[in-house]
């Protein structure tokens, strides 16, 4: 493993994505930052990142809260130049459009959108004096289109879409690469398994090739981050290839 005089922050690094996005780039080299709502939950992957030699802080983070934010990155940028920000909270629900209240709305909006900006703001902030940088952003199928019982979901996603677009725009001449990552497929999480069980019945799981291993979409980070800057990619769609689209 190469140390590398850097650090990448995982916002949102839950038990699946975000744990691996973190093992990945930590096994590149880099210090982790690590947030996500509850740090307590972050024990076991601090643990085997520490056991394969990699480097990682752990904290509690709510990524709606500007200041937690702010301190959040400050702290990682402390520790070692921020050069990777990759935020990764989901907020994926359903409801029908009657039964989505208010509060639903906005929470998801906050969580999915909202939190997006102001990470995506403060890591700028960060690395623009340094001329260099790569903030990415976790998109969902919802990205691009709504769906039935989407509609607090979609809004968010089309949202955080169009602040990284602008971002992307904005930054990308300025030597700070932007990258939106649609994950058009289910993930392998338990509550994507559940989920499948209960749409499709009993057999929904035997074939392994249905869902995204989180691993693969920690790989597709891997691979926008290594890109030259003479090709840089603003907007990735990945997905099994047994996924109909």
């Amino acid at each position: 493993m190469q140390k590398r005089n850097a650090t990448a922050a995982v916002i949102g690094a839950g038990d699946y994505i975000g744990a691996e996005i973190a093992k990945r780039f930590a096994a590149e080299g880099f210090e982790v930052f690590a947030g996500r709502r509850n740090g307590d939950k972050l024990a076991p992957l601090v643990k085997q990142i520490e056991e394969s030699g990699g480097e990682v802080q752990a904290r509690s983070l709510d990524a709606r809260k500007e200041d937690e934010i702010i301190s959040f990155l400050n702290d990682a940028d402390r520790h070692a130049p921020l050069e990777v920000c990759i935020f990764n909270i989901g907020a994926n629900v359903n409801f029908p459009i009657l039964e989505t209240t208010e509060r639903v709305f906005r929470k998801v909006w906050e969580m999915a959108c909202y939190s997006g900006f102001l990470a995506g703001r403060e890591a700028a902030r960060l690395m623009l004096p340094r001329g260099k940088g790569h903030i990415f952003f976790t998109g969902a199928t919802a990205s691009l289109r709504g769906g039935v019982g989407y509609a607090a979901f979609a809004s968010a996603k089309f949202g955080l879409r169009a602040v990284a677009q602008a971002m992307a725009r904005e930054l990308g001449p300025k030597n700070i690469h932007v990258a939106h990552l649609i994950i058009d497929s289910g993930v392998d999480t338990e509550w994507v398994r559940q989920r499948r069980l209960e749409a499709l019945g009993p057999d929904a799981l035997n074939d392994a090739d249905a869902l995204m291993p989180p691993a693969s979409v920690a790989d597709a980070y891997w691979q926008l981050y290594q890109q030259p800057r003479s090709a840089w990619t603003f907007e990735m769609e990945i997905r099994p290839f047994k996924e109909k689209w």
